[in-house]
């Protein structure tokens, strides 16, 4: 939640740098890029949120505990890379991705040992 207010201040302190005013979404290149990198991390966190707590309570919760701090640095990085040019998101976003993919299958993987194993 702490990442998800920061990213939020980031679009606050845009749009007062670069006097956009709400509901405006458009303007400034570099506003641009921090307001879609902040709603892009906004879009992916149910997901993650959801994927970890499966994934701890059905696989391992440190485990999944590691895997979420991972993500959670990664989608950092991402809005960094974002916020100075398009092309710095691609890194951070694949491997947030990844992790994504990683929580879906630990997640999987113990709800398939939790039901289907005596």
């Amino acid at each position: 939640v702490l990442f998800l207010a920061y990213f939020t201040l980031q679009v606050i302190y845009a749009r007062r740098k670069f006097k956009i005013s709400p509901p405006e979404t458009t303007g400034h290149p570099e506003f641009e890029r921090i307001f879609r990198a902040q709603v892009n991390c906004s879009e992916y966190f149910p997901i993650f949120v959801s994927l970890l707590w499966v994934a701890g309570i059905f696989f391992h919760q440190g485990v999944a505990a590691v895997c979420g701090l991972l993500y959670l640095y990664t989608r950092f990085k991402y809005f960094q890379g974002y916020a100075v040019a398009a092309q710095g998101r691609l890194g951070p976003m694949y491997a947030s991705a990844r992790l994504l993919w990683l929580l879906l299958g630990l997640a999987v993987a113990g709800l398939l040992a939790h039901f289907l194993l005596p």
